[in-house]
C-alpha cells in the first residue's frame, strides 16, 4: 500500500506539508466570506441616516466575558500542540480538553444572550443592524460548532493517530489550531464592530 506523500515532511514546491497548505488555502476562502459580510456591514452603516450603538442593544460586558473565554481557548489550543512537541500526551488532552469546554462555554453564554435579545422582542426582521449581527454572530457560532466536533474528534476516537503516527498526529493538531486561530480572530474583529461602535 502506497503512503501518501507530504503528510509529515514539507513539499519542496511550497515549503509546508500538503494539510497545511491545505487549510491555509480554506482560510483564504474564510477570509472573503467575513470578509465580504464585514464589507456588506460598512457599506450599509455609511449608507444609513440612523444607525443603533450597539451597546445599547448589545450586552458589552457578556461579549467581553465570551472574548476573554476564546482568547484563552487559542492560548490552550496552543498548549495542547506544544504538548505533542513534547512528547506528552497527557498533557496533550487535559489541554485540548480545556479548549473544547471554553469553546462550549461560548456557546453557551451566546445562547443565554440571543434568549435575552429573543425575550425583548430583538429578533433579525426588526431592524438591519439585527440583521447584521444576528447572520455574523450565528455564521461564527456555526464556525464554532465545526470547531468543537473536529477537536472532539481528535481529543477522543482521533488520538489513537499518536500511538502509530505520532509526527502526522501532530501536524494534523497544528491545522486545527490554525483553524480555531482563525475562528477566534474572527471574533476579535466582530466583538469591536458589533458591541463597542
Amino acid at each position: 500500500m502506497d503512503v501518501i506523500p507530504y503528510t509529515v515532511e514539507e513539499r519542496k514546491d511550497t515549503g509546508v506539508f500538503n494539510a497545511k497548505l491545505g487549510i491555509w488555502l480554506f482560510l483564504a476562502s474564510e477570509v472573503m466570506l467575513f470578509g465580504a459580510l464585514f464589507s456588506t456591514y460598512v457599506i450599509l452603516r455609511i449608507g444609513a441616516e440612523h444607525w443603533p450603538h450597539g451597546a445599547s442593544l448589545l450586552n458589552v460586558p457578556i461579549g467581553t466575558f465570551n472574548t476573554a473565554v476564546l482568547i484563552t481557548s487559542s492560548v490552550t489550543m496552543v498548549f495542547s500542540w506544544t504538548s505533542l512537541k513534547e512528547n506528552n500526551f497527557a498533557r496533550f488532552k487535559n489541554f485540548l480538553g480545556i479548549t473544547i469546554l471554553l469553546a462550549l462555554l461560548f456557546l453557551v453564554v451566546k445562547s443565554f444572550e440571543y434568549g435575552a435579545k429573543f425575550e425583548h422582542h430583538h429578533f433579525p426582521k426588526e431592524s438591519t443592524f439585527l440583521a447584521i449581527y444576528f447572520t455574523l454572530t450565528g455564521l461564527h457560532a456555526l464556525h464554532i460548532i465545526g470547531g468543537i466536533v473536529v477537536l472532539t474528534y481528535f481529543w477522543g476516537p482521533g488520538s489513537k493517530m499518536w500511538e502509530t503516527q505520532a509526527d502526522r498526529f501532530t501536524n494534523r493538531i497544528e491545522i486545527v489550531g490554525l483553524y480555531w486561530h482563525f475562528v477566534d480572530l474572527v471574533w476579535i474583529f466582530l466583538f469591536p464592530i458589533l458591541y463597542l461602535l
